[in-house]
């Protein structure tokens, strides 16, 4: 791990003991080891990785839109009870490549109405919709796509849904 990312997770987990002891300065005693043992683990378990700042201001706006619009469309379809429901499970196959990407994908599909991740293998994301009716593999392509861009990553050509 660089200094530069020592550093900046170093400051994370400080911030997140001090935001958990409510500042306390005598938790600092057991807090500085704890804050050192944080960073070291994360450097072994979370690799490095790259952002890509444009593709993280594209991403937020279009996460809390999405998360928007899906939540008013499962309210509405909650309380009218004419609006179809009809759940479905399928495998929508990966463009992205394996590690944190697919995890981040598989969570920001979790998060979004209307749909849950509900399996994550080597080729498949096997994802349930709320609305079998709905366009979700173009939907999860769009996804996928912003993802790649949020990690500066380019998708592996394929076939996405199934």
């Amino acid at each position: 791990m660089g200094f530069c990312r020592f550093c900046f997770r170093t400051l994370l987990f400080a911030l997140l003991w001090w935001i958990l002891t409510q500042g306390a300065i005598n938790s600092w005693l057991v807090g500085a080891p704890v804050v050192v043992l944080a960073v070291l683990a994360s450097g072994a378990l979370l690799p490095p990785i790259s952002w890509s700042l444009p593709g993280i201001a594209r991403f937020i706006p279009f996460f809390l839109w999405r998360s928007l619009y899906g939540g008013v469309d499962v309210a509405r379809r909650a309380l009218n009870p004419r609006l179809p429901i009809s759940p479905l499970l399928f495998d929508y196959r990966w463009r992205l490549p394996p590690g944190l990407p697919r995890v981040f994908m598989a969570n920001t599909v979790s998060l979004l109405p209307g749909t849950l991740s509900a399996e994550l293998d080597k080729e498949h994301l096997r994802v349930h919709v709320l609305d079998q009716s709905g366009d979700f593999i173009s939907e999860l392509s769009v996804v996928e796509a912003r993802v790649a861009k949020l990690f500066g990553l380019n998708l592996v050509d394929g076939e996405s849904g199934e």
